[in-house]
């Protein structure tokens, strides 16, 4: 038999080192109660709905929901945007690659190097001002890079970067 404290010492050490683990070695989030905004395929190690993972709003907004403030080129004036860090999607999701292939739902797709994540507080824009975007207003969601943070992100290739209508991700 083990003295009580040896064995609340092993427990708590249990718990430390399972608090550490990086993301990857999570374990699966669920699959999702509502409505699923997106999907996630290709390279992943956490599909939670056959090899895809599926996530509903409130799904998305538990991965490390930010708020850029900021213009865009197709908004007027100055938005308060939120939605999750897209590099939490794909750590959520254990992606392996290094490039996303961002569809939209109508099957418009742009790949987005892996590093623009890494560099940049990048969002899957789902609110604006407080309300979630609506299909004709660019949602349910998109891409959205910090333009006003970081000026030079405002050029040709980011804003084909910027995919709306966003339904899916791959990560070939």
């Amino acid at each position: 038999m083990f003295p009580l404290r040896s064995c609340r010492a092993v427990s708590l050490s249990l718990l430390l080192l399972l608090a550490t683990l990086p993301p990857a070695m999570a374990a699966s989030l669920p699959p999702p109660e509502g409505d699923v905004l997106l999907r996630v395929t290709g390279n992943i190690e956490h599909p939670n709905v056959g090899d895809e993972l599926h996530l509903d709003r409130e799904m998305l907004m538990s991965l490390s929901p930010r708020v850029i403030e900021t213009s865009t080129p197709w908004t007027e004036g100055i938005g308060r945007f939120e939605g999750p860090l897209l590099r939490a999607v794909l750590e959520a999701a254990g992606a392996q690659g290094e490039q996303v292939r961002v569809r939209a739902l109508n099957e418009y797709e742009y790949e987005v190097p892996v590093a623009d994540f890494q560099d940049y507080d990048v969002i899957l824009a789902m609110t604006r001002n407080g309300e979630p975007i609506a299909v004709r207003d660019l949602g349910p969601m998109f891409v959205l890079y910090p333009f006003d943070e970081h000026p030079e992100l405002l050029n040709e290739t980011i804003r084909h970067r910027s995919v709306w209508h966003v339904g899916a991700l791959h990560v070939p």
